[in-house]
């Protein structure tokens, strides 16, 4: 039987381009002692990748296909809880742990509500899960968080020897991830979006219904460890949006797509992020201005550099610019979507300062180094902690879209 080409098959993406850098981790990502070789390899592999486009896929990385469509199944079965039941896993003010309904919050604008389910994981204690109504889930969602710091923690020590550093630097700068004592922001995020359907010109509605594979709508997550900052309710948003353009909610593009997650950048290290479709994820590669969607690689984790690690490396690595769309495509429209993300940031008492690392193609170039100096100064003038610098991004972002 001929199979007929539908308007999935002709989707133009840097994957089906060969422009996205692929990165083999050889099955040791998640190891304990990953075998030291691999760890050289992949270092290099990322120096190459995230100077020139800011992100790479990573195979073989040790999480299994199996392990992630059983999290997205629990999710699917803790969504289905009757209300009264999900509501003792509610995230609360304060707090980064925790169930956010559909609806629940609101988004930056302060009018229209956020269409997807939430389930946020800042410590690997299993008994802030729900295993009593769902047998399986906290085992099973505890073991995939702890797989996912290994495996940023494989990252951490790769990106050490990218930079030609001893190998524990990021290590021990990221040493309280998950620990859930307040120390480190870093936190992993399962989300489901229900499928979208239009019924009239211009009106999209949730239609219930769940997909055996689907993914989100929205790229990553906001930190939600903010003392000093308390806008209405802005959970929502992404981790750390840097930079807004446009409409927050539905904004219509000139072909036919709606943006979800606006354009931003990451605050942290980096984001690791597990999708289980095409779902609309489109970048800016350095250096240009021109919207580009990525593609999905079955089985891959993206990495994605955040402004963090842009300051520790002066902008050698940049913090990619991304943002994600409902596609125009009825078929990918109306499929629900799951992803897992995992936002990796230093401890908060952390330092952050573009003098911490050496840069030697500086050194070698007398311009270049004039004008980093320059691009520097304020941050030679004050050197930020992690939890400082964040809080900061916080202000700087809301200050200018604060409503009353």
């Amino acid at each position: 039987m001929i199979k007929t080409k539908t308007s999935d098959d002709k989707l133009d993406t840097l994957l089906s381009r060969s422009v996205v850098p692929i990165i083999d981790l050889a099955h040791c990502g998640i190891e304990e002692v990953p075998v030291k070789s691999v760890v050289n390899r992949v270092g290099h592999q990322l120096k190459k990748a995230l100077s020139e486009k800011g992100m790479a896929l990573l195979v073989n990385h040790g999480i299994s296909d199996e392990k992630l469509k059983t999290a997205w199944d629990h999710l699917d079965d803790f969504v289905d809880l009757p209300p009264d039941v999900k509501q003792h896993y509610i995230r609360t003010d304060g707090d980064k742990h925790g169930y956010v309904s559909r609806g629940q919050q609101h988004r930056f604008d302060g009018k229209a509500p956020d269409l997807r389910h939430a389930f946020n994981i800042s410590t690997l204690n299993a008994q802030n899960l729900p295993e009593e109504p769902l047998p399986g889930f906290a085992d099973h969602i505890s073991t995939l968080a702890t797989d996912f710091k290994a495996l940023a923690s494989f990252i951490l020590q790769s990106l050490a020897v990218s930079l030609d550093i001893p190998t524990t630097f990021f290590l021990e700068k990221h040493s309280h991830m998950l620990s859930g004592d307040h120390d480190n922001m870093s936190s992993l995020r399962m989300l489901y979006y229900p499928p979208v359907v239009d019924d009239e010109p211009g009106q999209n509605d949730v239609i219930k219904g769940r997909c055996q594979y689907s993914y989100q709508r929205c790229l990553s997550n906001q930190p939600d460890f903010r003392p000093e900052h308390n806008p209405r309710d802005e959970d929502d948003l992404t981790d750390g949006v840097a930079s807004v353009n446009g409409q927050l909610f539905e904004h219509k593009l000139g072909n036919g797509a709606v943006i979800r997650c606006p354009a931003h950048v990451d605050y942290g290290t980096f984001t690791l992020l597990a999708q289980d479709s095409e779902g609309g994820l489109e970048i800016k590669l350095p250096g240009s201005e021109k919207w580009n969607r990525v593609g999905h690689l079955p089985g891959s984790i993206l990495v994605n550099c955040g402004q963090i690690l842009n300051i520790w490396t002066q902008e050698r690595y940049p913090a990619l610019q991304h943002r994600v769309v409902i596609p125009e495509q009825e078929s990918i429209r109306a499929r629900g979507r799951h992803s897992i993300a995992f936002f990796c940031h230093p401890d908060n008492m952390t330092s952050i300062s573009p003098n911490d690392l050496p840069n030697p193609d500086a050194a070698q170039d007398k311009a270049l180094l004039k004008q980093r100096k320059k691009s520097f100064k304020a941050a030679k003038e004050r050197v930020y902690n992690a939890y400082q610098l964040i809080q900061k991004k916080f202000r700087d972002t809301y200050s200018s879209n604060n409503h009353s």
